[in-house]
């Protein structure tokens, strides 16, 4: 029979050390978990940052980009008719060679692009080179150093991100054969269309070669190539978009017709 202050003769004494074992393993548990929260919650946030805040500054620092370039015009913003001139305007044949910039210092913003069937409200710029850090992630499209440059006879390479970081070819499977790429820099215009869409593995440099897909070759005309990620979101393998210079004019002529609903 027990007494007031204890347990009697022939119990069973209780084990102190079972239940402290039992105490420190659901303390590791329950620190375990609330690290797991923790790491679930920042795992979110950066989610939010990669996909959403990313994209939010980019349009910021791409706006103030193209408003420190006075010499841009935009789809929704069209040129005034221009002056009547003795010299030949509009559109010129490209087979009359055009005017072409030299090859400018690394990060230099030096052209525009626009793609009508992308909408009035799109504009990026293009910078020279194509590293993440100094181009693609803080100044939009980039130029694949080496090649050729908007209107030469060659290849003109641009790369650029296809989600985050402004994501300024997000869109590009939608492009059609025939679809307009128009490119500007401070005094021509250059009207490139579209004439094939591929997709390949990220060692198939040859779609940035002079003649794309040949590596050798000597090239006859001025081309364009558009190189991004795909599929979404991954870096498996790239989407590329060929266009051939369809035109070129002087920005002092106008605006082409395909910016301005007329083509």
């Amino acid at each position: 029979m027990s007494g007031p202050d204890g347990p009697g003769p022939g119990t069973t004494p209780a084990r102190p050390r079972a239940v402290r074992r039992r105490s420190v393993g659901a303390a590791v548990v329950g620190v375990l978990g609330e690290l797991l929260v923790t790491l679930g919650v920042l795992l979110g946030l950066f989610v939010v940052w990669q996909l959403w805040w990313t994209d939010v500054v980019a349009g910021q620092r791409q706006a103030e980009l193209v408003s420190s370039m006075d010499w841009v015009r935009s789809e929704a913003q069209p040129a005034p008719t221009p002056a009547p001139s003795a010299e030949p305007t509009g559109p010129r044949d490209p087979t009359d060679p055009p005017p072409v910039i030299d090859e400018p210092a690394f990060a230099t913003t030096f052209a525009s692009l626009q793609v009508p069937r992308w909408g009035p409200d799109y504009l990026q710029m293009i910078s020279q080179g194509t590293t993440r850090r100094e181009i693609l992630d803080v100044l939009g499209l980039g130029h694949y150093e080496g090649t050729a440059m908007p209107g030469q006879v060659g290849n003109f390479a641009v790369a650029g991100h296809r989600t985050t970081y402004g994501k300024p070819l997000n869109r590009v499977e939608e492009l059609q054969v025939g679809d307009a790429l128009v490119v500007q820099t401070p005094e021509t215009w250059y009207v490139y269309t579209v004439s094939s869409t591929e997709v390949v593995t990220p060692r198939d440099v040859q779609v940035i070669a002079p003649v794309p897909g040949q590596p050798g070759a000597v090239p006859t005309g001025a081309v364009m190539t558009l190189t991004t990620c795909h599929p979404m979101y991954s870096a498996r393998e790239r989407f590329i978009v060929h266009a051939d210079l369809k035109y070129w004019m002087p920005v002092a002529d106008g605006t082409p017709a395909e910016l301005t609903g007329g083509a």
